[in-house]
């Protein structure tokens, strides 16, 4: 009961304490288990460990995955130098919610903005894992509620992008109509509305297909098993016009085609390989109806460098969207920490 009693304590008690507010936010994906701890705003140390709900998969228990966080929590204790007790709170998110995560917290149905996510917040204690209450951040999922062959186009399902969409609306000042870019091995496409709200989300397996490509098919030697290591506007827009014009298998080959007979080097053609699979992204994002936008929307695309400059050539050279903005690094540092923050602070946990 004691324990119960501190997860509960107030914001106004924390907030006595001035410089002495700790908060540490875990994001625990596929493949990776990260920890952030703050103060007072601020991240001050990190950790992380290469073992998310993948592992839960494969072994059928998520033993590798509650040791990946007890051990996360671990490090940035120590790194900062405090103990449990100085923690005001953990937050959770990502697939640490899904049923081979720590906890499953059902899904939302969109539209989902801060003041859902905030009251969706569930907490939980799980002492095998840290003697400390977790609060975790559910996901959110489109608004069907009965998925058939007919319909299954426009669901679509995510856990973790919520709360780094809520961090870019929150740091960017954002309200929208807006189209939020999170590129990765499986990237997101956010769609919120006016008021900030998340109307829904499309999925592609854009970066994973460009992976197996680069490595497990007869183009890998053209592009020397390798990705984009240098960011080649040309080659990407060229990519991207031709997967659009006759479609990606076709124009996946041609990057065979540009090896045999052309001078251009494996960092080129990777570029090309780049621009042709995420020409499939821009047809989805343009004619999905699991995505509520239209011209009017601006185009918000973060992640690391080769990617997002990729996505702003692409979205450029399509032409639908007319005002497009690229998220510095800075502005997406640590966003799915601060986005657990700012879900947090509307639950006026801290």
């Amino acid at each position: 009961m004691q324990l119960l009693n501190n997860c509960l304590q107030s914001s106004e008690e924390f907030n006595m304490g001035g410089d002495r507010l700790f908060v540490i936010t875990i994001d625990a994906g596929t493949t990776n288990t990260r920890a952030t701890m703050w103060q007072n705003d601020v991240a001050v140390v990190k950790a992380s460990r290469g073992v998310g709900v993948r592992n839960t998969a494969i072994d059928g228990n998520n033993m590798k995955l509650k040791a990946a966080v007890k051990e996360v929590i671990k490090e940035v204790l120590s790194e900062r130098g405090i103990v449990l007790e100085d923690i005001n709170y953990i937050l959770a998110s990502g697939m640490i919610t899904s049923n081979v995560g720590l906890v499953e917290i059902p899904h939302l149905f969109a539209p989902v903005g801060i003041d859902e996510l905030a009251k969706g917040m569930q907490m939980h204690y799980l002492p095998d894992v840290v003697d400390k209450c977790i609060w975790f951040i559910p996901g959110v999922k489109n608004n069907v509620r009965e998925v058939t062959l007919e319909n299954c186009e426009g669901m679509d399902i995510m856990r973790g992008e919520e709360v780094e969409t809520i961090g870019l609306i929150e740091r960017l000042g954002q309200k929208g109509p807006a189209l939020i870019i999170l590129p990765g091995s499986h990237s997101k496409f956010v769609s919120i509305d006016k008021g900030g709200k998340i109307t829904g989300c499309l999925t592609s397996l854009a970066g994973e297909l460009l992976s197996v490509i680069t490595t497990n098919t007869l183009i890998a030697s053209s592009v020397e098993n390798s990705l984009v290591k240098q960011f080649n506007k040309h080659m990407v827009v060229e990519g991207f016009k031709n997967g659009k014009n006759v479609g990606i298998n076709r124009t996946i080959f041609t990057v065979r085609i540009i090896d045999q007979f052309t001078d251009y080097s494996a960092n080129d053609k990777a570029n090309f390989l780049l621009g042709v699979v995420l020409s499939a992204d821009i047809i989805a994002i343009n004619n999905s109806s699991a995505l509520s936008v239209n011209a009017d929307s601006k185009v918000i695309i973060a992640g690391k460098d080769v990617l997002r400059d990729a996505f702003e050539a692409i979205f450029e050279e399509d032409g639908y969207f007319t005002h497009i903005e690229s998220v510095s690094a800075g502005d997406a540092e640590n966003i799915s920490g601060f986005g657990a923050l700012c879900i947090a602070k509307k639950r006026e946990l801290i």
